[in-house]
C-alpha cells in the first residue's frame, strides 16, 4: 500500500509541475500562433503546415524507435540493472545517429521530388516551400538524436527538468515571433531557419544536463548486436502502428490541399495548435502515469497496472472534457479574440478535432501497457489493419465529391473501432479485465459527459455571442463538468483523494500566509 500511495504522490506531483508549465505555454503558443498568422499570412502559413507534414511522413522511423527506447530505458529502469541501462542508452543514441542520416539523405531526394512536383502552392512560392523542407528535415534530425535524452528524463520523472526546458523552449519561440516582423528578408524561410537555431539550442541543454545528472547517460562508443537486433524488431512493429496513425493525420493533411488547396491546409494547422495546446494539459498527466505503468508491469505488479490504466484513461479524458467543453460552446467566438482573422472551416475542423482527440486518447495508457510487455506483433498488426482505413476512406470520401470535414468524421468512426479491439487485445496479452474497463471508464465518461454538456446550453441558447457569454459559459461549463466528474465519475476512495489533495494544498496555504 505503501508503494501505490508513494506512486500515487509522485504522479500528482509530477502533474501539478507539468500544468504549472503548461499554463504558460498555452498562453505563448496561443499568442506565437496569432503572430505567426499574421506575419506569414494564411496562404505562407498554410505553406509551412503542409510541408512540414511532408517531412512528418519520414517521423513514422522515429516515432518507432522512440517508442521502443522509452519502453527499454523505463523497463531497465524498473528491473534496476544499470549496466544494461547503459548499455540500452547507447546503442539508442547509435541508433539514432544512423536513421537521422538515412532519413536526411531520403528527405532531400523524396522531399524535394514531392513538393517540387505535386504539391498544390502558390505561384512564387516554390522556392520558400524549399527552404522550409530543408530546415523542417535538419530540425527533424536534431529533435531525432534528442530522443534517448528526453526517454531518460521522462524515464526517472524529472519533470521539473522536463518543465523548465519546456519553457526555455515556448520563450525562444516566442522571440522567434518578434524577430521575424522586423526581418527584411522572406518571412516564411527566416521562420524556417530560427526554428532550427532553436532546436539546436534545445538539444545542449538536454544533452549537458543528462550528462550531468544520469550515469547511464555516459556515451561511450561500442555495439551489442543482440541488444541493437532486438530494439530494432521492437522499433519495427511499432514501426507499423506509427505510419497507420500517420497517414491518418499528415497524410489526410496532404489529400487535403491536393483536393482543396492550401487555405484549407491553414485552418487544419490552427485548429491542430489550439488542440495541440489543449492537450498538453492531458499530455502532462499521462507522461506522468506512463513511466509507472511499465515498472509496474516489470515489477510484476499487474494488479495495480490495470488500476492505472483505467484511472489513466478516464482521469484523461475528464482533464480534456474541463478544457475542451468551453472551447466546443465558443469555438467562433474564441478564434475571433485570439486571430481576428479566422479562415474559413477553422471553427468546424476544430470542434471535430477536439471530438476525435476524446476517441483517440481512449486508448493511450492501454498502447502504453501492451508497450510494456515486449510481444507487439498481434497488437501491431490488429491495430494498424483498422486504423489504416483512416488514410483509403478519406481519400474515397474526397473522391465521391464529399466536404473536407468528412475527413474527420472518418477519423472519429476508424479510431472508435481501434479502440474496441484495442481492449480485447489487452485481455489476451495481459488478461486484462476488460469489463473493469467499461464499467469504470466507458460507462462513466458516458454519463458525466451527456451531463456536463446540459447547463452550458441554457447560455449558449439564451444569449447573444460576447464576451460575457464567454465569461458566463466558462463558468458554468467548469462548475457543470467539475460537479459531474467528483459525483458521477469518481469512484469513493478518489473522492477521498481527491478530498485529502485539496485539503492539503489548502492547509500549506494557510500555513504561509500565517507565517506572514
Amino acid at each position: 500500500m505503501s508503494d501505490v500511495s508513494g506512486n500515487n504522490k509522485r504522479i500528482a506531483k509530477n502533474t501539478l509541475l507539468l500544468y504549472m508549465r503548461t499554463i504558460f505555454l498555452l498562453f505563448i503558443s496561443l499568442y506565437t500562433g496569432r503572430v505567426i498568422l499574421n506575419a506569414l499570412g494564411v496562404e505562407d502559413y498554410g505553406i509551412y503546415n503542409v510541408v512540414g507534414g511532408v517531412v512528418a511522413m519520414f517521423s513514422i522511423v522515429s516515432s518507432a524507435l522512440s517508442s521502443s527506447i522509452s519502453r527499454f530505458i523505463t523497463f531497465e529502469l524498473g528491473k534496476g540493472n544499470k549496466e544494461r541501462l547503459n548499455l540500452v542508452f547507447i546503442t539508442s543514441v547509435n541508433i539514432q545517429i544512423v536513421i537521422s542520416l538515412i532519413i536526411l539523405l531520403l528527405g532531400e531526394i523524396i522531399g524535394v521530388w514531392f513538393v517540387s512536383n505535386h504539391m498544390n502552392l502558390p505561384e512564387g512560392r516554390l522556392g520558400a516551400a524549399n527552404w522550409v523542407l530543408h530546415c523542417s528535415l535538419l530540425m527533424f534530425c536534431i529533435n531525432l538524436i534528442s530522443v534517448p535524452y528526453n526517454a531518460c528524463i521522462i524515464a526517472h520523472e524529472r519533470m521539473t527538468v522536463f518543465a523548465y526546458v519546456s519553457i526555455l523552449e515556448a520563450v525562444l519561440k516566442l522571440a522567434v515571433c518578434f524577430l521575424i516582423q522586423a526581418t527584411p528578408f522572406d518571412r516564411l524561410i527566416f521562420y524556417a531557419v530560427l526554428l532550427v537555431i532553436v532546436a539546436v539550442i534545445i538539444r545542449l541543454v538536454y544533452g549537458i544536463y543528462c550528462g550531468r545528472n544520469f550515469q547511464e547517460c555516459r556515451y561511450r562508443f561500442t555495439a551489442d548486436i543482440s541488444l541493437f537486433k532486438e530494439m530494432g524488431s521492437f522499433g519495427g512493429w511499432s514501426f507499423l502502428t506509427n505510419t497507420a496513425y500517420l497517414f491518418n493525420t499528415q497524410g489526410v493533411n496532404i489529400l487535403i490541399n491536393l483536393f482543396f488547396g492550401v487555405s484549407f491546409n491553414t485552418a487544419r494547422g490552427i485548429a491542430t495548435q489550439v488542440d495541440g495546446a489543449i492537450m498538453q494539459f492531458v499530455n502532462n498527466f499521462t507522461t506522468a502515469v506512463n513511466p509507472q505503468i511499465t515498472k509496474n508491469y516489470a515489477a510484476g505488479n499487474k494488479g495495480d497496472m490495470f488500476k492505472l490504466i483505467c484511472r489513466g484513461s478516464k482521469f484523461s479524458y475528464f482533464l480534456l472534457l474541463l478544457f475542451a467543453l468551453p472551447v466546443m460552446f465558443e469555438t467562433h467566438y474564441i478564434l475571433q479574440l485570439w486571430l481576428k482573422m479566422v479562415p474559413d472551416y477553422t471553427v468546424i475542423f476544430l470542434r471535430l478535432t477536439l471530438i476525435g482527440a476524446m476517441v483517440n486518447m481512449l486508448g493511450n495508457t492501454g498502447y502504453t501497457a501492451c508497450m510494456a510487455t515486449g510481444d507487439i506483433r498481434r497488437y501491431v498488426i490488429w491495430i494498424t489493419s483498422i486504423g489504416c482505413l483512416v488514410f483509403p476512406f478519406t481519400w474515397v470520401a474526397f473522391e465521391l465529391g464529399m466536404p473536407v470535414e468528412s475527413a474527420y468524421i472518418v477519423f472519429i468512426f476508424v479510431y472508435i473501432g481501434v479502440d474496441s479491439v484495442r481492449l480485447y487485445i489487452m485481455k489476451g496479452l495481459l488478461g486484462f479485465p476488460v469489463m473493469m474497463f467499461i464499467k469504470e471508464v466507458i460507462w462513466k465518461i458516458t454519463i458525466v459527459t451527456g451531463v456536463a454538456l446540459l447547463p452550458p446550453l441554457w447560455p449558449y441558447l439564451l444569449m447573444q455571442e460576447s464576451f460575457l457569454r464567454l465569461l458566463t459559459i466558462c463558468c458554468v461549463c467548469t462548475l457543470s463538468s467539475c460537479g459531474t466528474i467528483y459525483f458521477l465519475g469518481l469512484s469513493q476512495n478518489e473522492r477521498v483523494f481527491v478530498e485529502k489533495t485539496i485539503s492539503k494544498i489548502i492547509d500549506k496555504y494557510i500555513a504561509k500566509v500565517s507565517c506572514k
